[in-house]
Protein backbone atom coordinates (compact mmCIF):
# COMPACT_ATOMS: atom_id res chain seq x y z
CA UNK A 1 0.00 0.00 0.00
CA UNK A 2 1.23 3.62 -1.06
CA UNK A 3 1.41 5.52 2.06
CA UNK A 4 3.40 8.78 1.06
CA UNK A 5 4.57 10.09 -2.87
CA UNK A 6 7.83 11.31 -3.56
CA UNK A 7 8.02 13.44 -7.50
CA UNK A 8 11.20 14.70 -8.97
CA UNK A 9 10.93 17.53 -9.59
CA UNK A 10 12.70 19.03 -13.51
CA UNK A 11 11.07 17.24 -16.16
CA UNK A 12 8.74 15.59 -14.36
CA UNK A 13 6.05 17.95 -13.94
CA UNK A 14 7.58 20.93 -15.33
CA UNK A 15 7.72 19.14 -19.12
CA UNK A 16 5.36 16.06 -19.33
CA UNK A 17 8.52 13.64 -19.10
CA UNK A 18 10.69 15.44 -21.75
CA UNK A 19 13.91 16.28 -21.38
CA UNK A 20 14.41 20.22 -20.41
CA UNK A 21 17.31 20.00 -23.56
CA UNK A 22 14.71 19.36 -26.20
CA UNK A 23 12.37 22.00 -24.29
CA UNK A 24 15.16 24.61 -24.99
CA UNK A 25 15.99 23.43 -27.88
CA UNK A 26 12.26 24.11 -29.06
CA UNK A 27 12.69 28.08 -27.85
CA UNK A 28 16.17 28.18 -29.92
CA UNK A 29 14.15 27.03 -33.14
CA UNK A 30 11.42 29.20 -32.44
CA UNK A 31 13.97 32.27 -31.72
CA UNK A 32 15.06 31.34 -34.95
CA UNK A 33 18.62 30.92 -33.54
CA UNK A 34 20.96 29.98 -36.67
CA UNK A 35 22.29 26.68 -35.12
CA UNK A 36 21.85 22.90 -35.25
CA UNK A 37 21.64 20.75 -32.66
CA UNK A 38 25.00 19.64 -32.42
CA UNK A 39 26.08 22.78 -31.36
CA UNK A 40 23.18 23.67 -29.65
CA UNK A 41 24.19 20.47 -27.14
CA UNK A 42 27.69 21.96 -26.86
CA UNK A 43 26.54 24.80 -25.36
CA UNK A 44 23.61 23.42 -23.43
CA UNK A 45 26.57 21.48 -22.10
CA UNK A 46 28.99 24.11 -21.28
CA UNK A 47 26.16 25.85 -19.51
CA UNK A 48 25.62 23.13 -16.68
CA UNK A 49 29.52 22.66 -16.42
CA UNK A 50 29.38 26.56 -15.87
CA UNK A 51 26.49 26.24 -13.24
CA UNK A 52 27.68 23.46 -11.87
CA UNK A 53 31.27 25.44 -11.13
CA UNK A 54 30.01 29.08 -10.59
CA UNK A 55 27.34 29.90 -8.30
CA UNK A 56 24.91 31.99 -10.98
CA UNK A 57 21.50 30.85 -9.36
CA UNK A 58 20.80 32.10 -6.08
CA UNK A 59 17.90 30.61 -3.99
CA UNK A 60 15.25 33.67 -4.48
CA UNK A 61 15.70 32.92 -8.12
CA UNK A 62 12.45 31.82 -10.20
CA UNK A 63 12.53 29.77 -12.70
CA UNK A 64 12.15 32.69 -15.61
CA UNK A 65 15.42 34.68 -13.55
CA UNK A 66 17.37 30.36 -13.72
CA UNK A 67 16.48 30.63 -17.33
CA UNK A 68 17.80 33.65 -18.09
CA UNK A 69 20.88 33.28 -16.93
CA UNK A 70 21.42 29.91 -18.29
CA UNK A 71 20.64 31.15 -21.79
CA UNK A 72 22.73 33.79 -21.56
CA UNK A 73 25.74 31.32 -20.83
CA UNK A 74 24.90 29.48 -23.49
CA UNK A 75 24.57 32.22 -25.73
CA UNK A 76 27.48 34.13 -24.91
CA UNK A 77 29.28 30.64 -25.68
CA UNK A 78 27.78 30.47 -29.32
CA UNK A 79 28.75 34.12 -29.72
CA UNK A 80 32.35 33.23 -28.46
CA UNK A 81 32.41 31.00 -31.17
CA UNK A 82 31.20 33.15 -33.95
CA UNK A 83 27.90 30.98 -34.33
CA UNK A 84 25.58 34.54 -33.66
CA UNK A 85 26.97 37.98 -32.80
CA UNK A 86 27.08 39.10 -29.46
CA UNK A 87 24.68 41.56 -29.99
CA UNK A 88 22.00 38.91 -30.71
CA UNK A 89 22.64 37.15 -26.92
CA UNK A 90 20.48 39.08 -24.52
CA UNK A 91 17.12 39.56 -27.13
CA UNK A 92 17.76 35.86 -27.63
CA UNK A 93 17.84 35.06 -24.07
CA UNK A 94 15.03 37.33 -23.30
CA UNK A 95 13.25 35.31 -26.03
CA UNK A 96 14.17 31.72 -25.18
CA UNK A 97 13.66 32.21 -21.12
CA UNK A 98 9.99 33.52 -21.98
CA UNK A 99 9.21 30.24 -24.11
CA UNK A 100 10.51 28.30 -21.89
CA UNK A 101 8.77 29.63 -18.96
CA UNK A 102 5.42 29.88 -20.59
CA UNK A 103 5.97 26.00 -21.68
CA UNK A 104 7.04 24.67 -17.80
CA UNK A 105 3.70 26.99 -16.55
CA UNK A 106 1.69 25.01 -18.95
CA UNK A 107 2.97 21.76 -17.90
CA UNK A 108 2.38 22.75 -13.73
CA UNK A 109 -1.04 23.42 -14.65
CA UNK A 110 -1.92 20.55 -16.26
CA UNK A 111 -0.21 19.06 -13.13
CA UNK A 112 -2.15 21.08 -10.61
CA UNK A 113 -5.05 19.14 -10.33
CA UNK A 114 -3.26 16.05 -9.80
CA UNK A 115 -1.08 17.44 -7.21
CA UNK A 116 -4.47 18.44 -5.55
CA UNK A 117 -5.89 15.68 -5.53
CA UNK A 118 -2.84 13.60 -3.97
CA UNK A 119 -1.79 16.17 -1.57
CA UNK A 120 -5.45 15.35 0.08
CA UNK A 121 -4.69 11.69 0.38
CA UNK A 122 -0.65 11.28 0.86
CA UNK A 123 1.93 13.59 2.49
CA UNK A 124 4.52 14.56 -0.65
CA UNK A 125 8.24 15.00 -1.66
CA UNK A 126 10.09 16.33 -4.18
CA UNK A 127 13.58 15.53 -4.68
CA UNK A 128 15.39 17.10 -7.02
CA UNK A 129 18.84 17.49 -8.75
CA UNK A 130 18.82 21.42 -9.10
CA UNK A 131 20.56 24.57 -8.38
CA UNK A 132 19.61 25.98 -4.76
CA UNK A 133 16.58 27.71 -5.78
CA UNK A 134 14.09 24.85 -6.33
CA UNK A 135 11.52 26.63 -3.44
CA UNK A 136 11.25 29.54 -4.76
CA UNK A 137 10.58 28.11 -8.16
CA UNK A 138 7.85 25.97 -6.63
CA UNK A 139 6.50 29.24 -4.80
CA UNK A 140 6.57 30.94 -8.21
CA UNK A 141 4.28 28.72 -9.73
CA UNK A 142 2.06 28.22 -6.56
CA UNK A 143 2.96 25.02 -6.40
CA UNK A 144 4.70 24.80 -3.02
CA UNK A 145 2.14 24.21 -0.75
CA UNK A 146 1.58 20.74 -2.36
CA UNK A 147 4.38 19.22 -0.95
CA UNK A 148 5.59 18.37 2.89
CA UNK A 149 9.53 18.99 1.91
CA UNK A 150 12.36 19.01 -0.56
CA UNK A 151 15.65 17.41 -1.02
CA UNK A 152 17.88 19.40 -3.17
CA UNK A 153 20.96 18.36 -4.34
CA UNK A 154 22.88 21.57 -4.32
CA UNK A 155 21.64 21.59 -0.57
CA UNK A 156 22.33 18.20 1.04
CA UNK A 157 25.21 18.15 -1.32
CA UNK A 158 24.40 14.65 -2.96
CA UNK A 159 23.73 14.39 -6.91
CA UNK A 160 20.89 11.47 -8.34
CA UNK A 161 21.88 8.91 -9.39
CA UNK A 162 23.11 8.45 -5.56
CA UNK A 163 20.11 6.91 -3.86
CA UNK A 164 20.97 8.95 -1.12
CA UNK A 165 18.32 12.01 -2.16
CA UNK A 166 15.49 9.29 -1.85
CA UNK A 167 16.68 7.79 1.42
CA UNK A 168 16.41 11.64 2.58
CA UNK A 169 13.34 11.54 1.36
CA UNK A 170 11.99 8.65 2.81
CA UNK A 171 13.17 9.48 5.84
CA UNK A 172 11.62 12.84 5.69
CA UNK A 173 7.85 10.90 5.23
CA UNK A 174 9.16 8.90 8.50
CA UNK A 175 8.11 5.76 6.00
CA UNK A 176 9.75 2.60 5.01
CA UNK A 177 10.76 2.78 1.43
CA UNK A 178 8.19 -0.29 0.49
CA UNK A 179 5.78 2.39 1.10
CA UNK A 180 6.34 5.15 -0.79
CA UNK A 181 5.96 5.40 -4.34
CA UNK A 182 8.99 7.67 -6.16
CA UNK A 183 7.48 9.30 -9.91
CA UNK A 184 10.07 10.29 -12.43
CA UNK A 185 11.22 11.12 -15.50
CA UNK A 186 14.43 9.87 -15.42
CA UNK A 187 15.12 5.47 -15.73
CA UNK A 188 18.87 6.30 -14.69
CA UNK A 189 18.20 8.91 -12.22
CA UNK A 190 14.62 8.26 -10.61
CA UNK A 191 13.49 5.14 -10.79
CA UNK A 192 16.69 2.60 -10.50
CA UNK A 193 17.94 4.63 -7.56
CA UNK A 194 14.69 4.54 -6.21
CA UNK A 195 14.15 0.73 -6.75
CA UNK A 196 17.35 -0.16 -4.86
CA UNK A 197 16.11 1.46 -1.68
CA UNK A 198 12.90 -0.80 -2.39
CA UNK A 199 10.50 2.15 -3.21
CA UNK A 200 7.46 1.38 -5.72
CA UNK A 201 8.01 3.55 -9.09
CA UNK A 202 6.68 5.46 -12.11
CA UNK A 203 8.53 6.17 -15.00
CA UNK A 204 7.28 9.38 -16.61
CA UNK A 205 8.64 8.75 -20.03
CA UNK A 206 9.09 11.41 -22.33
CA UNK A 207 12.03 12.37 -24.87
CA UNK A 208 15.11 11.61 -23.49
CA UNK A 209 18.56 13.24 -24.13
CA UNK A 210 19.90 10.16 -25.48
CA UNK A 211 18.54 7.60 -28.58
CA UNK A 212 19.43 4.92 -26.14
CA UNK A 213 17.37 6.04 -23.13
CA UNK A 214 14.56 6.54 -25.27
CA UNK A 215 15.12 2.55 -26.23
CA UNK A 216 14.67 1.60 -22.80
CA UNK A 217 11.59 0.23 -20.99
CA UNK A 218 10.33 -0.57 -17.27
CA UNK A 219 7.31 -2.49 -16.80
CA UNK A 220 5.72 0.25 -14.61
CA UNK A 221 5.89 3.30 -17.51
CA UNK A 222 3.20 6.02 -17.52
CA UNK A 223 2.97 8.51 -20.51
CA UNK A 224 0.92 11.53 -18.92
CA UNK A 225 0.94 12.29 -15.20
CA UNK A 226 -2.95 11.97 -14.73
CA UNK A 227 -1.62 7.97 -14.95
CA UNK A 228 -0.43 8.49 -11.46
CA UNK A 229 -3.79 8.41 -9.88
CA UNK A 230 -4.75 5.29 -11.36
CA UNK A 231 -1.75 3.69 -9.78
CA UNK A 232 -2.82 4.68 -6.57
Amino acid sequence: MIQGIIFDYGGTLDSRGVHWSEVIWQGYQQSQVPVDKERFREAYVHAERELARVRHILPNDDFHTLLLKKMRIELDYLASQGVIPAAQVEPLSTAIARYCDDSARGCIEEARPVLEMLASRYPLMLVSNFYGNVDSVLRGYDIRRYFKGIIESAVVGVRKPNPTLFRLGVDALEMVASDVLVVGDSLKKDIVPAESLGCQVLWLKGKGWTADEDAQTHPHTITHLAQVLDYV
